[in-house]
């Protein structure tokens, strides 16, 4: 018997009877420390001072825990924000002065309707259908085993074509060294010399046909192999696509928090440009941000929108530039323009380093507000004094040492709610590592999904210098360029072959 039920069969006894005849209790009074029978709970129930100062609880054996260890007085409040019992002391003037405080009758009311609402979600939750341990062991599996189904069928499909067809070849080459085998014994058993000698002409052409088959020799070359070869890569394809599902699936399954598989953004998300510098262009579907390498200046400020009535932000996916500067996250509309004199939260990486931006606020003042309402002070109503902070970030190699970050493609989720925002880094079809999030102010600013793009020293070195796609350099004097060997007029041909001084447009950032 576990000591919880020993406590629960204990019988707690008056400690005002003789000793020769103690009653069992009703009430126990926590400021009198004592525990009383029906006859002598009277006087607490019946005595007005008593019975407004003296709690009353259920009968419980008394171990000294009903005073406050650190002023001695009696435990008569319940904090909620700390959830522990506090004296009155406790309760007005120390730690507990600016909690959220309640007598242990209300406590104990609101707290048990908060226990009943969180037992029928738990209910609920524990009821529905895909949660039923063995609804959800059966819906894996079937997920699972489709998975897995079409991957054996996708091997089983290649494997057959191509040992059929390899089959039909080897047969026919086997049938070469069948005739030669046969050839030899014709002539060994041959005893006319004539006849020997006329026949040996083809049984030595049969053997050197024989001798030259090779059975290990895949298909004969041919438009026969070649089609073969075509239709074994493209199934071949859609067979390490079904694996790359499976191999997700149980990802996913196993730490869904770090493998997701791949969702493409909402189609009604688009870029809507504040700033765009001159050699920045979006696509049509505006989904697309494109940079002429040869017009130098390359900053564009865009904000992301949706082209819905009831735009969904909670979640956006970015592809971004290797080689440039950049802002994603969240910002103020109205100074879109100039994030750092806004409300802005959210991941930059310039020079390349990484770093976090949190909008904070001065301690002087106070425009927050109380999310709970309940038994908290007032604060003034002042707006705060607003600042924009960032805060490095490091990212570690394999071995633990810091190391440049690479980010290709960053998801960003938006939580409402939580008043958060957190980053991930997309690194394949199902495979995402949280790059940092980031708790906002519960003020309700008006906030709205940005990318800010910077390309290095784009505006001195593309009006200088043109870099050929083999990697050769030349620089621009007025109307030619040149190089170690001479000089060149626009439109002349590189040693590779290309024309100096094309311009090269390119995809430099992309919702997906």
């Amino acid at each position: 018997m576990s000591d919880e039920i020993k406590k629960e069969l204990q019988v707690i006894l008056c400690d005002m009877c003789t000793e020769e005849d103690r009653k069992p209790a009703r009430k126990t009074c926590m400021k009198c420390e004592i525990s009383m029978c029906v006859q002598h709970l009277q006087a607490h129930l019946t005595t007005p001072v008593l019975l407004q100062t003296h709690p009353l609880t259920e009968p419980m054996e008394l171990c000294g825990n009903t005073k406050c260890p650190q002023h001695g007085k009696l435990l008569e409040y319940y904090c909620l924000d700390d959830m522990s019992c506090v004296c009155v002391s406790c309760a007005i003037e120390d730690q507990h002065r600016l909690h959220n405080m309640k007598t242990f009758s209300t406590a104990h009311k609101e707290l048990m309707e908060k226990l009943n609402t969180e037992q029928q979600a738990l209910l609920v939750k524990t009821d529905d259908e895909n949660v039923s341990l063995e609804k959800w062991e059966k819906s894996e599996r079937e997920k699972l085993g489709r998975s897995s189904v079409r991957l054996i069928e996708a091997v089983t499909n290649l494997r057959d074509i191509a040992l059929t067809s390899v089959q039909s070849s080897v047969s026919a080459r086997m049938v070469s060294i069948r005739t030669s085998r046969s050839s030899m014994q014709a002539a060994q058993n041959e005893k006319d010399t004539f006849r020997f000698l006329q026949m040996y002409s083809q049984v030595h052409q049969d053997v050197e046909k024989a001798k030259a088959v090779d059975l290990r020799k895949g298909l004969e070359p041919g438009s026969d192999r070649d089609k073969l070869v075509q239709e074994i890569r493209e199934k071949g394809e859609k067979m390490v696509e079904q694996a790359g599902h499976l191999w997700g699936s149980l990802l996913t399954l196993v730490d869904p928090e770090n493998h997701q598989e791949l969702v493409a953004t909402s189609p009604d998300l688009i870029f809507d440009p504040q700033t765009l510098g001159a050699g920045i262009s979006l696509s049509q579907d505006k989904r697309m941000v494109f940079y002429n390498s040869w017009m130098g200046q390359c900053s564009a400020t865009l904000l992301i929108s949706s082209t819905t009535s009831v735009p969904n932000l909670q979640r956006w996916m970015v592809r971004l530039p290797a080689d440039s500067d950049w802002t994603i996250g969240l910002c103020d509309k109205q100074s879109a323009k100039s994030l750092m004199d806004g409300h802005v939260y959210g991941l930059s990486f310039k020079g390349n380093k990484l770093s976090s931006l949190i909008t904070d606020y001065d301690d002087c003042c106070d425009a927050s507000t109380n999310p709970q309402g309940v038994g908290k002070q007032k604060t003034d109503n002042k707006e705060k004094q607003r600042r924009v902070s960032s805060e490095t970030l490091t990212c570690l190699d394999e071995n633990g040492e810091e190391a440049v970050p690479e980010f290709e493609v960053v998801e960003v989720f938006w939580n409402f709610v939580a008043s958060s925002l957190s980053l991930f880094s997309r690194t394949g079809q199902h495979q995402r590592e949280e790059i940092t999030t980031i708790k906002m102010s519960l003020n309700n600013w008006d906030l709205t999904p940005f990318v800010q793009l910077q390309k290095e020293n784009a505006q001195n070195t593309a009006q200088q210098q043109w870099k050929c796609t083999c990697g050769k350099t030349y620089y621009r004097n007025s109307n030619s360029y040149s190089d170690d060997m001479g000089h060149y007029h626009h439109q002349a041909n590189c040693s590779c072959g290309a024309f100096i001084g094309l311009r090269i447009t390119e995809v430099f950032c992309e919702l997906i």
